[in-house]
């Protein structure tokens, strides 16, 4: 056993696998791992593919330097509902900002429109005696009694976290910071989400959302990461943990405890960095990442060797993939869309008769048929399988042999209805999938103005390098690149992450008449913020810049 190494572990967290890859720091060596999610407690994959992994090397815990780390926590806590009993605290007047929205139909032919309901019930939506002005200016004095109250009964109905968005607290936070140092002072069990901290920026809805959303999560988020340091610390871990943030940059965790609405889409944003990075190995700059998991499939752009960033994402959607039916947060995230298309995407016949496929997916449990994990229902994996596109006997290294029986029985009798022998109906689910994801993209691209024929596809994901070549054809691209380990692609794209931290305030107000002492006091104020941000997570400050 070798003991006199250093070693980095970058672990994702999908949907349906958990990845793992190790680097020996000294040789460049890579070792790779990947086991089933545990959608219950997602933390258990995670550390029991860390100590599988150590062992294969023939190294401990304590050699590991650096562990990055990559979950859908976040987004799965907001999607099933699953966060903490929330409270909001916002301007009298105001409580109602969550469920009014934009009052816009995001479906104009849709009768029965339907919106999500908002994270904190109404009950707990509490308008407060204060007011500031959209110059800053303090017209009515915070009710600091009244907050006392407020909170003191919220907390004896078992509220767990506060988010705090007051009108104009971008622009003057006095009032958002008092009430957070109330709380903090009087509360302490209690986590305190303030605007002006979690999102400085114009736009009442958008602002008040991201607030809720981040408190919704701050405790359940707080309770893993304290699972994990104090699980990692039993096994011998002593070096830097890590977590990727939603715009492809890496944070300490008491960051990610702060900010924990920037987790999402965390693994998802190392897969569009590793794209970027292989562009730049392979002088091709200008790429199309297409990351196809047992889940869902993900396409992103990148552009000289970096994937665009976007400063909004819209999660929890009514309708998955209905752009306004979802909770807005402002918050950096690399700009990519979602196909409800995925290895373990479910195959069938409609109601007309015709061959369906996904959006709904067989996840991790009870997975595909060729599993053998108890689901019989034929999906996108099964029909790889009959296909011959996945050899049974090496799925995962040789570590879980595929049931090539019981992938042969469930699509067959998806194919009885349609008339179809089992090798067909095969080909139609491939097809099928292969065209939706092809579709999907091609709309991406096109509405950033881009015309796909000028990419070319990388493709990785568990299940991306099986369809990256029909889904490149499809589109008009002369190539689709397929990387090494690509089903651990977002695991090897969090060991190229830089750390880091973005910013965003708003300044409203006439150019001829701005104040520019202001405006770099912010631009200051913001710096010093991400350089502290930046050394917490042990950068040297040399390599620290703005």
């Amino acid at each position: 056993m070798t003991t006199n190494m250093s070693y980095r572990l970058a672990v994702d967290i999908g949907g349906t696998f958990t990845d793992l890859v190790l680097l020996d720091e000294a040789s460049g060596a890579l070792h790779g791992h990947k086991i089933l999610t545990t959608p219950h407690a997602p933390e258990e994959a995670a550390l029991r593919g860390l100590r599988e992994l150590c062992a294969r090397a023939r190294i401990t815990p304590a050699q590991i330097t650096i562990l990055i780390h990559a979950t859908t926590l976040v987004t799965n806590a907001l999607i099933e509902r699953k966060g903490a009993a929330t409270a909001l605290l916002t301007t009298a007047g105001f409580r109602d900002t969550l469920e009014m929205g934009k009052e816009q139909r995001y479906d104009i032919y849709d009768l029965f429109l339907k919106y999500p309901d908002p994270l904190v019930p109404r009950r707990w939506r509490v308008g407060v005696r204060e007011r500031i002005t959209r110059d800053g200016e303090v017209r009515v004095p915070l009710d600091v009694p009244a907050v006392r109250r407020t909170v003191g009964n919220l907390v004896r109905q078992g509220v767990e976290a506060v988010a705090v968005c007051f009108l104009h607290a971008y622009r003057n936070p006095a009032h958002e910071q008092l009430v957070k140092t109330l709380l903090e002072r009087e509360f302490p069990d209690l986590s305190v989400s303030v605007s002006s901290e979690i999102s400085p920026e114009i736009r009442e809805f958008e602002r008040t959302s991201t607030t809720v959303c981040n408190a919704y999560v701050q405790p359940l988020v707080d309770h893993y990461l304290r699972g994990m340091e104090t699980a990692l610390a039993a096994d011998g871990f002593r070096g830097r943990f890590l977590l990727m943030l939603s715009s492809g940059t890496l944070a300490a965790p008491d960051v990610a405890r702060r900010f924990p609405v920037r987790l999402l889409e965390s693994g998802p944003a190392a897969g569009a960095l590793l794209a970027g990075h292989i562009g730049s190995l392979i002088g091709q700059p200008d790429l199309v990442g297409f990351d196809m998991g047992g889940t869902t499939a993900k396409i992103c752009l990148v552009r000289d060797g970096r994937p665009k960033v976007t400063p909004t994402i819209e999660v929890a959607r009514v309708h998955r993939f209905k752009p306004g039916s979802g909770l807005p947060v402002k918050t950096p995230v690399v700009d990519m869309i979602e196909i409800g298309a995925g290895g373990g995407s479910l195959a069938g016949v409609d109601s007309m008769g015709l061959l369906r496929v996904g959006p709904q997916s067989a996840g991790a449990d009870p997975g595909p048929a060729c599993y053998g994990l108890g689901g019989t229902a034929a999906t996108v994996t099964d029909a790889c399988v009959v296909l011959g596109y996945y050899d049974p006997a090496a799925f995962l290294g040789g570590a879980m042999p595929l049931d090539a029986g019981a992938a042969r029985e469930a699509v067959s009798r998806v194919g009885v209805p349609l008339g179809l022998n089992t090798v067909e109906t095969a080909w139609g689910i491939f097809a099928i999938v292969c065209e939706s994801m092809a579709q999907a993209a091609r709309l991406y691209l096109i509405e950033r103005g881009q015309d796909p024929r000028r990419f070319a596809l990388v493709g990785f994901g568990g299940a991306g390098p099986a369809a990256a070549a029909r889904v490149a054809r499809l589109l008009g691209m002369r190539q689709a690149i397929i990387p090494p380990a690509s089903g651990l692609a977002s695991a090897l794209g969090l060991l190229v992450a830089p750390a880091g931290f973005d910013f965003g305030h708003s300044l409203t107000g006439e150019l001829q008449s701005l104040n520019w002492d202001e405006v770099e006091r912010l631009f200051v104020q913001m710096e010093d913020r991400g350089r502290e941000m930046v050394l917490a997570t042990g950068m040297p400050a040399s390599s620290v810049r703005a």
